[in-house]
């Protein structure tokens, strides 16, 4: 049997032994977070309200969905059925590429991307809620070539879920493409809160355990601190609002400094959209291709990298890969790279980072520098593709036609000059 099928049933039966404990990899245990943290607020959902008082909970309102799916399975305790429906969601978009690559004009290359992206991050795949909202932004985009409607309205459910997913509406076409997935966006959107916000009280509860947070140990302006241990920094590195987070003199510097540059990284994709909807050179790649792009930005430049962030860059990844003309491709494979040594630094040697020592520090150089490049590396294809090349061609159309005309010219005034003559 050949193709992408048995190597993806082979590599989830993989991760099912790691996340049932019958295989184990070296670091913490990070199904915890399941049977212990999740299994919480489980129970707190149940009795009809938010974790209003758990500043872990940060997330939107309809995350709840997705800590309440394991009563989908009640003959199942807690943990067991978070990972069989992990599993399913990873079958459910493993499918939607393999059906999307088959069509006319496709290729197979996102699913086998897919493939080998979500065990490259280990048991860390099946055991966060963010493969369930990869799940929902991979069918947002694959029906967005075609249904702008249904991408909008998945794309606003997929907000509610985890924020990020409005990215997915970066690099719609403009004009009726645009006004309809947008506004499909906003009503999905607007409809989850206010039934969230009807159900239960605290759905807003989030947007206020946000405020003290630290930076993350493995985000990109971590390294700053992991450096600065050597020379006598004073910080600390504890576990801080559900992370292991740097605390101490001059974080709030280096946080306020990564949000500025989320900020201008966002502006450089405001440019890009007004430059774009102006020439309106728009491809069939530039909707996955902006969507991946603009997640790209958000995640390296946020100062919080946690492992499980990965899924959401190889899912993307995986639909720009579906195109053959993408070309992503480079960018994908420097993600890919990326996820792989994510899973060494977390869970396998964890401790190397907490503690920042010379291992650590060269794991997060190596997995934060590949992001970086995966990132520069795609904004760059991308305003090419779009901005650079399409002006170039434009140029290059107008310029034998003034020449001609030139030509013209000339010629008629010399054969005006010989009959005057």
């Amino acid at each position: 049997m050949k193709g992408p099928i048995p190597i993806w049933l082979l590599t989830r039966i993989l991760l099912l032994l790691l996340v049932f404990k019958v295989m184990k990899l070296p670091g913490p245990d990070i199904t915890t977070d399941i049977s212990q943290i999740y299994r919480g607020w489980y129970d707190v959902l149940r009795a009809g309200t938010y974790p209003m008082d758990d500043v872990t909970w940060q997330y939107p309102p309809a995350a709840a969905l997705a800590v309440l799916s394991p009563g989908l399975l009640p003959f199942l305790d807690y943990a067991s059925a978070f990972f069989l429906l992990a599993f399913a969601c990873d079958a459910a978009v493993f499918g939607l590429l393999l059906y999307a690559g088959r069509r006319p004009g496709k290729c197979l290359s996102g699913a086998w991307v897919w493939v080998a992206g979500v065990p490259l991050l280990g048991p860390t795949s099946y055991a966060r809620y963010d493969l369930m909202v990869t799940a929902v932004a991979v069918a947002a985009l694959l029906a967005g070539v075609r249904h702008p409607r249904i991408m909008g309205a998945l794309a606003g459910f997929g907000a509610m879920l985890k924020v990020w997913p409005v990215l997915l509406l970066a690099g719609t076409r403009r004009g009726r493409v645009t006004l309809r997935s947008w506004t499909a966006a906003v009503v999905a959107a607007a409809g989850v809160l206010l039934l969230c916000m009807a159900a239960m009280p605290g759905a807003l509860a989030f947007l206020t355990f946000q405020r003290d947070r630290g930076t993350e140990v493995e985000s990109l302006g971590a390294l700053v601190f992991h450096v600065a241990r050597h020379f006598g920094w004073e910080g600390r590195a504890t576990l801080n609002y559900g992370s292991v987070e740097f605390l101490g003199p001059y974080v709030p510097v280096v946080s306020t400094a990564a949000m500025a540059l989320t900020v201008a990284a966002f502006g450089w994709l405001l440019v890009w959209r007004v430059r774009v909807w102006r020439s309106g050179a728009f491809g069939k790649t530039t909707l996955c291709d902006a969507a991946f792009v603009a997640v790209l930005l958000f995640t390296t430049t946020s100062r919080v990298i946690s492992p499980q962030y990965m899924l959401w860059l190889v899912g993307l990844a995986s639909v720009c890969l579906v195109f053959p003309a993408s070309r992503m491709r480079k960018a994908a494979r420097l993600v890919l790279a990326a996820t792989g040594v994510t899973l060494l630094e977390f869970p396998i040697w964890f401790s190397h980072v907490a503690d920042s020592d010379p291992l650590g520090l060269l794991l997060l150089l190596v997995r934060n520098g590949l992001l970086v490049a995966a990132t520069l590396t795609a904004c760059r294809v991308l305003w090419a593709q779009t901005v650079t090349e399409p002006r170039t061609r434009e140029r290059a159309s107008t310029v034998p036609a003034q020449g001609g005309a030139a030509s013209t010219d000339r010629d008629t005034d010399d054969r005006n000059r010989v009959l005057a003559s």
